[in-house]
């Protein structure tokens, strides 16, 4: 079973890291600056980062990050599942907690990202599963082959209400305890 949360900043673990993605990190991005990066988008306050957690191992098997543009814009910068724990709904799960997360805590009404053009399983996710629209085509957007690689944009419109809430999630298990810590006192 896996479980979907905020990241932490011990969740970097090497199997779920941004060097899973080639295409998209310079050619001498090392581990380390792949682990800072991470954590970097944790403690961000205009990022979300959510995590699978797998109930079983306690470890990470997939990640999403997501970034908040202007005009309540949304942008899925990474998403990943481990090969191992592909095709089980692990994805979507993720994505619905970013995407509730966006219009949560920041009202965004619209999320885009881009997927590799010859990545047809990602196309077909976005497009089937999770009703994303297509865009356009960008040509020679990531920069990590020679001569570029085309991407597919899509964009999605959000739907829902944003909640009440102090800021960014990160702070959410403090509010959660503060609130038991008043609820006991009256």
């Amino acid at each position: 079973m896996v479980y979907i949360r905020q990241a932490a900043m011990n969740d970097i673990p090497p199997s779920c890291n941004f060097l899973s993605h080639p295409e998209e990190v310079p050619i001498d991005y090392t581990n380390y600056e792949a682990d800072t990066s991470f954590q970097a988008y944790i403690v961000s306050r205009h990022q979300l980062v959510y995590v699978a957690e797998d109930r079983g191992t306690g470890g990470v098997v997939g990640y999403v990050v997501a970034k908040m543009q202007l005009g309540r814009r949304g942008y899925i910068s990474y998403m990943h599942v481990i090969p191992t724990h592909r095709k089980q709904g692990i994805e979507k799960k993720l994505m619905t907690a970013v995407e509730n997360a966006m219009v949560q805590e920041y009202g965004s009404e619209y999320v885009s990202l881009h997927v590799c053009y010859t990545n047809e399983a990602a196309v077909h996710f976005f497009l089937k599963k999770l009703g994303y629209k297509h865009q356009r085509i960008a040509t020679k957007f990531y920069f990590g082959f020679e001569f570029g690689e085309d991407v597919v944009v899509l964009g999605k419109q959000l739907n829902g209400k944003r909640t009440n809430r102090l800021g960014h999630g990160f702070f959410l298990p403090i509010i959660g305890k503060l609130k038991r810590y008043f609820d006991k006192s009256t």
